[in-house]
């Protein structure tokens, strides 16, 4: 502040000199400079700069001397090709015989499976002797060999053939059996018998009926007709077990 006031005066004494105006010259004292100020405080630190590009791979070092600890194992490699199969051995000792087992007829497992293949057996053969005449209907298969017999003559044949006396729990079953009875034309038992109650039917299994094609009026045996026999149409009537009507068997 002090320097610029000084030149300022010097200026204008100048300009005076040069106009020819006089003036009074007074003596100017220049002031010494200041003590200097105390320095300031330090900013804060920067952010570190970014990474600078990572130079080239330096050369090898040379190889150590021998001795020195060995490194990592490397991975396993392929699965070479099988080599070739060897002599066969000799054959070893025979070891120690087992405990005896249970006879034949005391092995459960046994007797099941040997019984699951007769009734196969029997089906098939059963099958195979009554081919007069067969039907599938769904899960079943009738047949007959166009012979006839009593109730009973019957019910031991299809039972020996690993089956049953056929007996419709449908009307698709019904129309099945009842094709094979036009066929040839004559009537056939059902698997079907008198209860203690007259003119209550069942199955051979004891099991109540769920499907009947009563002809109507029947049954009226009144307890003296235990079996049932179906008609050329398909409709049933209760009747004498003695009787001789054609056999048809279920599988």
């Amino acid at each position: 502040m002090g320097a610029m006031l000084l030149c300022s005066l010097v200026l204008a004494l100048i300009l005076l000199v040069d106009s020819g105006i006089e003036c009074e010259v007074k003596e100017v004292c220049l002031g010494s400079p200041g003590i200097p100020g105390t320095p300031g405080s330090h900013g804060l630190p920067g952010r570190d700069g970014r990474d600078g590009i990572k130079g080239d791979p330096g050369l090898p070092g040379p190889m150590g001397p021998p001795g020195g600890m060995p490194g990592l194992p490397g991975r396993d490699g392929l699965i070479g090709a099988p080599g070739i199969a060897g002599e066969r051995g000799e054959k070893g000792e025979p070891g120690e015989r087992g405990p005896p087992g249970l006879p034949a007829y005391l092995d459960e497992e046994l007797q099941n499976t040997l019984y699951d293949f007769r009734y196969q057996i029997l089906q098939s053969t059963g099958v195979l002797s009554l081919q007069g005449s067969m039907l599938k209907v769904g899960e079943k298969v009738f047949s007959t060999n166009g012979q006839s017999a009593n109730f009973d003559a019957i019910k031991e044949l299809c039972d020996r053939v690993g089956g049953s006396i056929a007996v419709p729990r449908s009307p698709e079953e019904n129309d099945a059996i009842a094709s094979i009875v036009k066929k040839h034309n004559t009537y056939a038992y059902l698997g079907l018998v008198e209860g203690p109650t007259s003119g209550v039917f069942y199955y051979l299994d004891g099991t109540p009926m769920n499907y009947t094609n009563w002809y109507p009026g029947e049954p009226k045996g009144q307890g003296k007709e235990k079996c049932v026999e179906m008609y050329t149409d398909g409709q049933w009537n209760d009747r004498s077990c003695l009787q001789y009507r054609l056999a048809i068997c279920e599988f």
